[in-house]
C-alpha cells in the first residue's frame, strides 16, 4: 500500500471487473493502453484497471470509465505475434478515482491518469453477524462447487480454511456469473456485510439453476429419442435465461418484428404486438404457447393495415361492365349506377351496405364481381350459408386450442387490401343455435357507426371496416332478422323471361361452355328455336344455372361425335355399339344441335305448359305463387261429396292458407248473387266439400289463393269449368273485396312461361306491372278486379244486378278493368 503512488496510469478493460486478492489475465492490444503498461513497468509495475461502461470501438475517454477501479500487480507479461501484449494482473486495493488526465496527447504519455484514493473495507462491529454471514457465505460456495463438474474437493478444502471475509466475498464476486453492472456494483461496495448480503442472493440464485442443470443431467442419463432431447436442452437454455433474466433474440422474432414494422399497424395493434413478441422471445420453440403466439403475431403482421386500392368511378364504363357481365336487369344496374354516382359527388363511397334478394340463380353473386370491376377494387367472397356460430364471424378466443379469426378477418386477409369489395353470400342462411347469434355479430359488421372499430376475438384489437364495400345477397327477406334487415338496403332482383334466358344463353352461356368443352365456336351451331325448346321444355327456373347444365350435356353429345367423326377412339371403345347410329348424321363440320335431337340427348321434355297438362274440369282453378326460386303456378281442385257439412283442406297448407279457404266457402255460402245463381239447391248441411292443392310433400301458404280458391269452389257449385289459359292471385275478405298481393313480377313471368293468356289480378297491383318487361305484358290479357263480383263476371260471364243497374246508369261499364295484350295502364 505504501508504494502506490498518488498517480497512476489506467488501464481501461471491457466485459471484465478485477477485485482485490484475485488474479486474471488480460489481452492489451490499444496502442494507449500499451503505453500504460509500458509506464508501469518502468516504475513499480503497479497500474490502475477500471472497467468501461460501454463497448465502443477505439480508446475510451473519462466519461466512458466507472469511477472506482482496482490498483493490480503486473505479475508478468508475454509479447504475440499480432502486436499485442498478454499479461497477468493481481488485484490489490480498491480505488476510488478523484481525476483522470490524458496526459501528453503528442508525445509519449498519451494514455490516461488517475488520481485518487484508496478505499479500504468496511466491518461490522458485530462480530456475531459477521462470522454468520461469513459461514453462509461459505456454505453456498460448497454447495455450489459441490454442484459444479470435475474435481472441485481442493477448492472446497481452501474455502474451508479461509477465515477472511473480505478475501472470501471478493474471490465469490471474481468467479461468480454476474453481468457487468452487477460485478461493478460489488465492486463500489465496500461494506464487507452488504456484499456478502448480495452475494448469497446471486449465489442463492446460482444454486437453483445448477441445481436445475443437475437434474437436467440426471434426466439426459436415460435413454431420449433426438425430439426429446432437443426439448430438453431447450428447456434448459430457457430455465437459465429466466433466472438470470435475459431475454432471447431469435431469427423467427427478428423477422415477425420486421414484418410487422413494414405493414404499418395502428399504435394499439403495434402496442400489442410488442407486448407478444416479448413473450415470443422468452419461450423455448418446443412450448405449446410458443406456437401460439407466433401465429397470432403472422396474423397481425399479414393483416391489410395500410394497404388499399385507388377507387375508378367512371359512371360509362361501369355501364359497359354491367352490360357486358349481364344481360337485363335494368332495374338493379340502375340503382347500382346512381350508388356509384352518388360516391362520385361525395368523394366517398360509405353509403348504404346494398342485399341483393332474389331467386337462385339469377346472377346475384356475379352482379358482385362486376360492381368491383367497376370500382377496380379487389373482390372476396365470404359464404355465410348455414353459418351457426357467432364465432364464425367473430373469431375464436386465442384461449382455445386450434382458435382463429372468424369469416370477415379471414376474407381481409386473402383479399390483401383494407378496402375490397366483400360479398356477404347468403346472408338470410345464417342460423342461430346454443354456440350464439352470428347474425347479431353482423350488426356490427355492417353498421357504419361500429364497424370503424371492429373488434375480431382472435386478434382482440380493432381493424378498421368502413372502407369495406359490402354487398350481401339473400334468397328470401322474411329469414333476415329485422335488425340485420335494417341495416341493409334491399335490391330485388326477379327471375327472367324466355326472351332474356335465351339473350343470356346465346351472349353468355354457349361461349362459356363452348370454351369449356375444348370447342371451337365454328364446330358447334346451335339455332335459336333449340335454345327456346330447351328453355320452355326442359328447364323451370327463374336463373339459369338447370339451363347452363343442359346446354353442358349438349355440348358434350356433341364433342363425342366430332371426336368419333375424326377417326379418334372412344375412351370406352369397347362399350360402344358399332351398329348403333349416330347421333348427328355424318355430315361436314360444324355439328348443328336441332329440337329434333333433343329428345335422343336429354331425353323426353321434362316440362309441359300447364294449360296443356291438365284438361279444366268444373271444380279447377288456376293460381299464381310465389316461391323462394321465382313465380310458379299451382292449381285448386274442389270436389263434394255427401257427408255432413264438413270442409277437407289438403296438400300440406299453412294456417293462413287455410283461412282463406274457409273465407271463401262463406263469402260462396253468404253471397246473395251466389244465393241466387249457383247455391240455391245445394245443400251444405248434407255435402262435404274437399279443397286439394297438388304436390302435397311442398309446404304452401298465404293469402294470395283466395281468389282461385273461390273461383274453384264457385267451378264446383256451377258445375262450369274454367276457360284454359286463365289464372289468377288476390286476396280475398268476408265482405267480397279483392286485396293487393305481392310477387306480382314474379307471378306474371310464371304465367308466360307456362303460356298462358290471361291474368286476374287485383286492381290495386295494377301499377306493379311497370315493373314487368315489355315483351312479356304484351303477349298476356290483363283483367283487375276489386270484388268476387268482378271475378265472377270476368271467369263465368255472371252479372249480379248491382252491377247491372251500375251499367245501365253509366257510372260503370264492366265488372273488372280490362286490358288487352299490350295495353297496359
Amino acid at each position: 500500500m505504501e508504494q502506490i503512488p498518488p498517480m497512476l496510469p489506467v488501464l481501461p478493460i471491457r466485459n471484465a471487473v478485477i477485485f482485490p486478492t484475485v488474479s486474471m489475465p488480460l489481452v492489451v492490444g490499444r496502442q494507449r493502453s500499451l503505453q500504460a503498461i509500458q509506464a508501469a513497468e518502468e516504475s513499480n509495475s503497479l497500474v490502475l484497471v477500471v472497467t468501461q461502461k460501454v463497448l465502443i470501438p477505439g480508446d475510451p475517454v473519462a466519461d466512458d470509465l466507472y469511477r472506482v477501479g482496482t490498483v493490480c500487480k503486473i505479475e508478468s507479461t508475454t509479447d504475440t505475434d499480432a502486436g499485442s501484449r498478454q499479461i497477468v494482473v493481481t488485484g490489490i486495493a480498491r480505488y476510488r478515482i478523484a481525476e483522470f488526465f490524458s496526459g501528453d496527447q503528442q508525445g509519449s504519455k498519451r494514455y490516461l491518469q488517475a488520481r485518487g484514493e484508496i478505499v479500504g473495507d468496511t466491518v461490522s462491529e458485530n462480530g456475531v453477524r459477521s462470522q454468520a454471514l461469513l459461514n453462509n457465505l461459505k456454505s453456498l460456495a460448497r454447495e455450489i462447487l459441490e454442484l459444479l463438474p470435475g474435481t472441485t474437493e481442493p477448492l472446497i478444502k481452501l474455502i474451508d480454511r479461509v477465515d477472511d471475509a473480505a478475501y472470501l466475498s471478493n474471490v465469490c464476486a471474481a468467479y461468480l456469473n454476474l453481468n457487468l453492472s452487477q460485478k461493478q456494483g460489488l465492486l463500489e461496495m465496500v461494506e464487507v456485510e452488504n456484499r456478502i448480503e448480495t452475494l448469497l442472493s446471486a449465489m442463492k440464485k446460482e444454486r437453483e439453476v445448477l441445481n436445475l442443470q443437475h437434474e437436467i443431467r440426471d434426466k439426459m442419463a436415460e435413454r431420449l429419442n433426438k425430439a426429446q432431447r432437443e426439448a430438453l436442452l431447450r428447456e434448459q437454455l430457457r430455465t437459465i435465461r429466466t433466472e438470470l433474466g435475459e431475454e432471447e433474440n431469435g431469427e423467427a422474432a427478428d423477422e415477425l418484428l420486421e414484418r410487422i414494422e413494414k405493414a404499418g399497424l395502428p399504435e394499439e395493434p403495434y402496442k400489442q404486438a410488442q407486448e407478444e413478441l416479448k413473450r415470443l422471445r422468452s419461450l423455448p420453440p418446443a412450448s405449446a404457447e410458443y406456437h401460439v403466439i407466433r401465429t397470432y403475431l403472422e396474423w397481425l403482421a399479414s393483416m391489410p393495415w395500410q394497404v388499399s386500392t385507388r377507387d375508378q368511378i367512371d359512371l360509362p364504363r361501369a355501364r359497359a361492365i354491367l352490360d357486358e357481365d349481364h344481360y337485363g336487369l335494368e332495374t338493379v344496374k340502375k340503382r347500382i349506377l346512381q350508388f356509384l354516382a352518388v360516391a362520385k359527388l361525395k368523394n366517398d363511397l360509405h353509403g348504404p351496405i346494398l342485399c341483393l334478394v332474389g331467386p337462385p340463380g339469377v346472377g346475384k353473386t356475379s352482379l358482385g364481381h362486376s360492381i368491383a370491376r367497376t370500382l377496380g377494387r379487389k373482390y372476396i367472397r365470404a359464404s355465410l350459408g348455414g353459418v351457426r356460430d357467432e364465432s364464425e364471424i367473430r373469431g375464436h378466443r386465442r384461449t382455445y386450442v386450434g382458435a382463429m379469426p372468424g369469416r370477415i378477418i379471414q376474407s381481409l386477409k386473402r383479399a390483401g387490401s383494407r378496402n375490397p369489395l366483400m360479398m356477404l353470400d347468403e346472408i338470410d342462411k345464417l342460423r342461430s343455435d346454443f354456440h350464439g347469434d352470428p347474425s347479431s355479430a353482423m350488426l356490427e359488421v355492417l353498421d357504419p357507426e361500429q364497424n370503424h372499430a371492429f373488434i375480431d376475438h382472435y386478434l382482440d384489437v380493432p381493424f378498421d371496416l368502413s372502407d369495406v364495400f359490402f354487398v350481401a345477397t339473400a334468397n328470401v327477406i322474411d329469414t333476415i332478422p329485422a335488425p340485420l334487415r335494417d341495416r341493409m338496403e334491399m335490391i330485388e332482383l326477379t327471375g327472367y323471361t324466355s326472351i332474356e334466358k335465351l339473350q343470356i344463353a346465346k351472349k353468355h352461356l354457349l361461349p362459356k361452355e363452348i370454351t369449356a368443352h375444348g370447342l371451337a365456336p365454328h364446330q358447334i351451331l346451335l339455332p335459336d328455336e333449340t335454345l327456346l325448346r330447351l328453355i320452355t321444355h326442359y328447364t323451370r327456373e327463374a336463373g339459369v344455372r338447370e339451363l347452363e347444365r343442359k346446354i353442358a350435356a349438349l355440348l358434350r353429345a356433341a364433342a363425342e361425335e366430332i371426336v368419333m367423326r375424326s377417326g379418334a377412339e372412344p375412351i370406352a371403345s369397347t362399350e360402344v355399339d358399332p351398329s348403333a347410329p349416330l347421333i348427328f348424321p355424318r355430315i361436314p363440320e360444324p355439328v348443328r344441335l336441332t329440337v329434333d335431337q333433343l329428345t335422343r340427348i336429354l331425353g323426353p321434355d321434362r316440362y309441359v305448359p300447364e294449360k296443356a297438362e291438365r284438361a279444366m274440369k268444373p271444380g279447377v282453378s288456376t293460381g299464381l305463387a310465389w316461391t323462394p326460386h321465382g313465380g310458379d303456378l299451382i292449381f285448386l281442385e274442389a270436389t263434394r261429396m255427401p257427408g255432413r257439412g264438413t270442409l277437407t283442406l289438403t296438400g300440406q297448407l299453412g294456417d293462413v292458407m287455410k283461412e282463406s279457404a274457409q273465407i271463401a266457402l262463406s263469402v260462396a255460402r253468404s253471397s246473395p248473387f251466389l244465393i241466387s245463381n249457383a247455391t240455391r239447391n245445394f245443400d251444405f248441411a248434407t255435402q262435404d266439400l274437399h279443397i286439394h292443392v297438388p304436390a302435397g310433400a311442398i309446404p304452401k301458404d298465404g293469402p294470395s289463393a283466395g281468389v282461385a280458391i273461390f273461383v274453384a269452389l264457385v267451378s264446383l257449385l256451377l258445375d262450369r269449368p274454367v276457360k284454359e289459359g286463365l289464372a289468377m292471385t288476390g286476396e280475398i275478405t268476408l265482405r267480397g273485396a279483392v286485396l293487393p298481393v305481392g310477387g306480382i313480377k314474379e307471378k306474371v313471368l310464371a304465367a308466360h312461361r307456362a303460356e298462358l293468356d290471361t291474368l286476374i289480378l287485383p286492381k290495386r297491383n295494377e301499377p306493379d306491372l311497370d315493373d314487368v318487361p315489355a315483351d312479356v305484358r304484351n303477349q298476356l290479357k290483363f283483367v283487375f278486379v276489386d270484388s268476387i263480383e268482378a271475378v265472377l263476371e270476368s271467369v263465368f260471364a255472371l252479372r249480379s244486378s248491382r252491377l247491372q243497374k251500375v251499367e245501365t246508369t253509366g257510372e260503370l261499364s264492366t265488372p273488372g278493368s280490362e286490358h288487352p295484350p299490350g295495353a297496359v295502364a
